[in-house]
């Protein structure tokens, strides 16, 4: 049995074959994760329904199980017709926050505009997008994963 919060199959196959600098996509349920990722990474959806799972559980899932280097968040871009909604950082970001402290992880959350963070995304080292049925606004991460002998 496995001794960890992660119990996905596939998430941990392709989690086990990545490396050091690798990127994984913790998607929201609005993102375009089949058209908008890198040309070698593989897809996971995971929508039951809308709301579950949350990005934020997932991203604890994974702390609990590889090392991550750094957390970009899709920042929210002021020009952008669906920024008004959202003054000051998404709410979703302090939980963020708040999961990556309790993680022990040493890193921060980065914001990556919107469009830089779509080609951030189109990037070789991204392996994996996490396709999660969350609804709260700008709420994507991309994560490096670390290495493990740090």
């Amino acid at each position: 049995m496995l001794n960890t919060a992660l119990l996905h199959p596939e998430i941990l196959r392709i989690l086990a074959r990545s490396g050091h600098h690798s990127q994984v996509l913790i998607a929201d349920g609005n993102y375009p994760a089949e058209n908008a990722r890198g040309p070698r990474a593989e897809l996971v959806s995971l929508q039951l329904m809308p709301g579950v799972p949350t990005v934020a559980q997932v991203l604890e899932a994974i702390l609990g199980t590889v090392r991550v280097d750094e957390v970009h968040t899709m920042g929210v871009d002021r020009s952008d017709s669906y920024a008004a909604a959202t003054p000051g950082d998404p709410p979703v970001w302090a939980e963020y926050r708040r999961i990556i402290a309790a993680a022990g992880a040493s890193c921060d959350l980065v914001p990556i505009l919107k469009w830089d963070f779509y080609k951030a995304v189109a990037s070789d080292a991204h392996v994996l997008t996490i396709q999660t049925a969350d609804t709260a606004p700008w709420a994507n991460l991309l994560l490096s994963l670390g290495c493990r002998t740090f």
